[in-house]
């Protein structure tokens, strides 16, 4: 088992290192660039803006529920459902998504290239594919992933207001004064670097074991499930990580 993590972890860097051995066309960079963009961008925003709302209202719900006492303001629900969305939910339970929906896909294309041999005919071209193929996923991700992020943030205080109100636990005034007090900046920087992480994480792990795919259509499937489950693994333990480091 330790043999064979040390064997990963070797190979997974060097991919890395081979995305920056040989300089290519930037064009042909850009233009893969911006399509990856709007494959994990725009692709997934449908998911995140539906998961973003309801998880906003069910942590609005649920903390109401908790703090029954009359002493605690109403006003306090709101604050903790602010920090719980901005510090765990938006990144955490977005990225974890985000690892079905994104890393599945970029496994399975990388896979079928592999077992299509389209990544041979590309390498006799002379076209370095590591570069060509796995650099743009990566440095889209590390710019649409945080997007998500922050949009995931809006949207689920804005689904916490909305369930506020229309269950009647609290009103748009007490929600909104809530949200305003006590608010550390430091948070968002916090939310943000979890983002980054978490979307390196994803296009890096699902690219390698894509590439790496070995065999036929079932292979790639049982890589498309490995790199899901091990990019989540990862979110969950750099979350400790950073949440211990960080905060």
């Amino acid at each position: 088992m330790e043999f064979k993590f040390f064997y990963h972890f070797g190979n997974f860097l060097l991919m890395l290192k081979g995305m920056f051995s040989r300089p290519e066309n930037m064009k042909m960079y850009w233009k893969q660039f911006m399509q990856q963009c709007v494959d994990i961008g725009v692709g997934s925003f449908g998911i995140v803006f539906i998961i973003s709302l309801f998880m906003g209202g069910v942590t609005t719900l649920q903390t109401a529920y908790q703090l029954v006492s009359p002493i605690i303001p109403k006003s306090t629900i709101a604050q903790v459902v602010r920090d719980t969305i901005i510090l765990e939910f938006a990144p955490t339970l977005t990225c974890i998504v985000l690892a079905g929906v994104v890393g599945s896909k970029i496994a399975s294309e990388l896979g079928n290239m592999r077992i299509s041999e389209q990544i041979d005919a590309l390498e006799i071209m002379g076209i370095n594919t590591k570069g060509y193929l796995i650099a743009p996923k990566i440095m889209a991700a590390l710019l649409m992933i945080p997007v998500l992020v922050a949009i995931a943030g809006f949207l689920g205080i804005y689904g916490g207001k909305a369930a506020g109100e229309l269950s009647g636990v609290l009103s748009g005034e007490q929600f909104m004064q809530g949200l305003r007090q006590e608010f550390k900046a430091y948070n968002v920087f916090f939310a943000m670097a979890k983002s980054y992480t978490f979307g390196f994480i994803i296009a890096s792990v699902s690219a390698y074991y894509g590439y790496n795919v070995s065999g036929g259509a079932l292979e790639i499937g049982k890589a498309s499930t490995t790199s899901v489950v091990v990019s989540c693994v990862l979110i969950l333990f750099m979350d400790y990580a950073l949440t211990a480091i960080l905060l």
